[in-house]
């Protein structure tokens, strides 16, 4: 097969995916697994669909799985033993990442140069293995953040554990590094420039989607009596990680004081998931709280669903809450709406882009109790207003699919492969004679409404150095 620098449409023929810390295969909902698992998986099943061979690399987390693992045609998944397999949450794993590149790189070792034709990393904690595959095997980095540490930790929850230093430090490296970065929205395109540093020209902004094919509206009873749920309470769900960060507990507050307003309302609240993150230092506080606030026999607790149970849910619920204090971008809330349940979201990060404010759900700024209280009555005490809502969420979530995002994602490995290729053609010797001034005259830094030439970051100086040499070895 012609190399990739050869073919005119410049798709790679084979990209090497990395997700160091969560596995494309583990259930969302417990763990660190969650959104980002998602898109891993159904973007990879999407570019396979198109010619794209992916291979993605995950942390071995069992004694019992496989080294390698068929999660579609065209899409393998290689479990890296790094570490040992339990006990190390995504805190742990800098000091595993070592193990882990040297299985990556030995795993294109075994064949000929040119194996893969573009790496792509999710998260920090591979960015920092991506760059170091990248300059090895001498092809674009494309790197997708999901979650930012200095976004994160400007909006904690309360008693949350802000991200440590260390991992804002590897962002910005790995945001420095990297040959293109895919942002979720431009919002998080705006805070890779503001906050990090990041060139404009070298984001593309591509949002995730959802599986058209499988949430879409369906019967509702139905969906409730296989869930073991009453035909006539109204249900609020919420879906996601039980942690700090995504706020169940906001839901819950907000339930129980609609609830103490008005003891008849039917009112329901479904929680499904299981604790993550900080939420695993007190596995119980949720139920504990609704115990405390008195609403306990008001709320449901389920396991984290697979894909075919969890579209029951969305179905049977009558509202879907994301109250989360930061999301780059709310895969649940595009699920829900295609499945023809509104929203009600926090309007933070991404959840702006995945919801259509007063149309396909509300937006509540912030997370004070009497706000989203109101906002939860507001929409269940008229019907006609959800049902409307109903159908402009199916709508609305009809312009979110892993098909568009696949297609974003392939204009994009374009873009890192022409300019990759150009700087191996254009800037060898003669470009580089130049020293340091050569080098600042591409380094620039933005701030909006102008361009201007300006000392270069260190970091940025760096890759820029990095890249070249490479196209003179």
């Amino acid at each position: 097969m012609d190399s990739v620098s050869q073919r005119p449409d410049l798709r790679p023929n084979r990209v090497a995916v990395l997700s160091v810390h969560t596995s494309p295969l583990a259930q969302p909902g417990t763990g660190d697994a969650g959104g980002m698992n998602v898109y891993v998986l159904q973007t990879a099943l999407q570019l396979a669909r198109r010619g794209t061979e992916v291979e993605i690399f995950t942390r071995a987390t069992a004694s019992n799985l496989p080294p390698v693992q068929e999660a579609g045609p065209g899409v393998l998944v290689r479990n890296v033993v790094a570490g040992p397999f339990e006990g190390l949450d995504k805190h742990d794993l800098p000091t595993q990442l070592c193990p882990f590149t040297a299985e990556v790189l030995r795993q294109e070792a075994r064949h000929l140069p040119g194996y893969y034709d573009l790496v792509h990393s999710h998260y920090w904690l591979s960015g920092q293995v991506g760059w170091l595959a990248r300059d090895r095997w001498r092809v674009p980095l494309v790197h997708t953040a999901h979650t930012l540490a200095a976004v994160k930790n400007a909006a904690l929850a309360d008693g949350d554990c802000p991200e440590p230093l260390t991992r804002e430090i590897g962002e910005k490296q790995v945001i420095a590094e990297a040959d293109r970065l895919v942002a979720n929205t431009a919002d998080e395109a705006r805070q890779l420039v503001e906050l990090y540093g990041a060139e404009p020209e070298r984001i593309d902004v591509v949002p995730p989607g959802a599986d058209l094919t499988r949430y879409q509206p369906g019967d509702k009873a139905e969906a409730r009596a296989a869930l073991g749920l009453a035909a006539d309470e109204q249900v609020v769900a919420f879906v996601g990680r039980i942690q700090p960060l995504k706020a169940p507990d906001v839901l819950v507050r907000a339930a129980a004081e609609v609830l103490h307003t008005d003891p008849t309302h039917k009112l329901r609240v479904l929680i499904v998931g299981g604790p993550s993150g900080t939420g695993l230092e007190r596995p119980d506080a949720l139920i504990e709280l609704a115990a405390a606030l008195g609403i306990a026999d008001r709320v449901t607790f389920m396991p984290p669903q697979p894909p075919d149970r969890l579209v029951l849910v969305y179905r049977a619920a009558d509202l879907v809450a994301v109250p989360s204090y930061n999301e780059s971008f709310g895969l649940v809330a595009i699920e829900a709406q295609a499945s023809g349940t509104p929203v009600l979201a926090a309007d933070v990060g991404g959840l702006g882009t995945a919801v259509r404010h007063g149309e396909s759900g509300l937006l509540v700024p912030g997370h004070r109790t009497p706000d989203w209280a109101g906002a939860l009555s507001y929409l269940l005490d008229d019907p006609e207003r959800l049902r409307r809502m109903s159908g402009r969420a199916v709508e609305h979530a009809a312009n979110f699919s892993w098909e568009h995002t696949a297609d974003g994602l392939l204009a994009s490995y374009s873009a890192a492969l022409t300019d990759f290729r150009a700087e191996r053609a254009g800037l060898g010797a003669g470009r580089i004679t130049g020293g340091s001034n050569a080098l600042r005259a591409d380094v620039r830094e933005w701030v909006p409404g102008e361009r201007t030439n300006l000392e270069p970051n260190q970091a940025r100086s760096r890759a820029l150095w990095r890249r070249r040499m490479g196209a003179r070895r």
